[in-house]
């Protein structure tokens, strides 16, 4: 099965009096993989100014801009078309534990294991891991222990944490958002020796959506876990990856794939408002 879908994502910010000047990143353009093929996109800045484009060290597509004119406002509208499909099904992967535990293996997939300020595990979290990997008969079948623990533990509920929280305050506090999810997801897989990384994008609410019809979105995140092959899954609604995700970026986690992100000088900032649109295409 697969999608055709177009992505309206504009991130406005407003400040109290104008700013002389700002420098930003902006990783907003759905990746070509396997998968999913990027059919169109663009991104535009008011001001209007130079924008520069690199692939970061995770294989995202990165935009970079600075803005050198007093402005009071700035918007970034980022617009794509997307042609995406199932993900890869874990049918026929075989992988043991000694088989994940190969200095090889760990070594090629070292920074994908290694824990960051987000990830780092406490000791609740290092006994779940433990718990789930001396139940699961092999790594692939650890991956549904992970999402079976994380929806009963995890309660979905804005506002209950910030873009900072980690994996251990969010599974302590028993609530968060998708990012906490996923944050979760890789702390448990990386303690069992499951290379695992974080994916942010977006997904579309309705899987019966109607052609032409668009429809409020939000960013998304899941995870991506290597099992003998990278495989997708989605911790926050128990789904599985496929046509309504749309992929934009990869990372050891919510850091690394920050949709837009940048520094300014002058005045204070108000909360940037962020709108997203997503419309079925075919």
């Amino acid at each position: 099965m697969s999608w055709r879908m177009a992505v309206l994502h504009t991130t406005r910010y407003r400040y109290d009096r104008p700013v002389s000047a700002s420098y930003n990143e902006a990783r907003l353009t759905p990746l070509s993989t396997e998968h999913q093929t990027t059919i169109d996109s663009g991104l535009h800045v008011d001001p209007t100014t130079r924008v520069t484009r690199y692939w970061d060290y995770w294989g995202t597509l990165v935009h970079a801009f600075d803005t050198h004119v007093p402005h009071d406002e700035l918007v970034v509208t980022a617009t794509s078309v997307v042609d995406t499909a199932d993900e890869m099904s874990t049918d026929g992967l075989v992988m043991s534990w000694d088989g994940l535990g190969d200095d090889a293996i760990k070594d090629r997939f070292y920074e994908y294991l290694a824990w960051t300020d987000s990830t780092r595990p406490d000791k609740a979290l290092a006994d779940a891991a433990a718990e789930l990997a001396a139940s699961a008969p092999d790594p692939v079948a650890a991956l549904s222990g992970v999402t079976d623990l994380i929806r009963a533990h995890l309660a979905y509920e804005r506002g209950a944490t910030s873009v900072s929280t980690s994996a251990a305050e969010a599974f302590q506090h028993r609530r968060g958002v998708c990012q906490d999810f996923v944050h979760v997801a890789l702390t448990l897989l990386r303690a069992m020796g499951i290379p695992a990384r974080y994916v942010s994008g977006y997904l579309h609410p309705n899987p019966e959506a109607a052609v032409g019809e668009p429809v409020v979105g939000e960013s998304h995140a899941w995870v991506e876990a290597w099992v003998g092959d990278w495989v997708a899954f989605d911790p926050t609604n128990t789904t599985p990856v496929g046509p309504r995700h749309v992929l934009v970026a990869r990372g050891r986690d919510y850091r690394d794939v920050t949709p837009l992100k940048g520094v300014y000088s002058g005045a204070p900032m108000s909360v940037p408002t962020v709108a997203v649109e997503l419309t079925r295409l075919g």
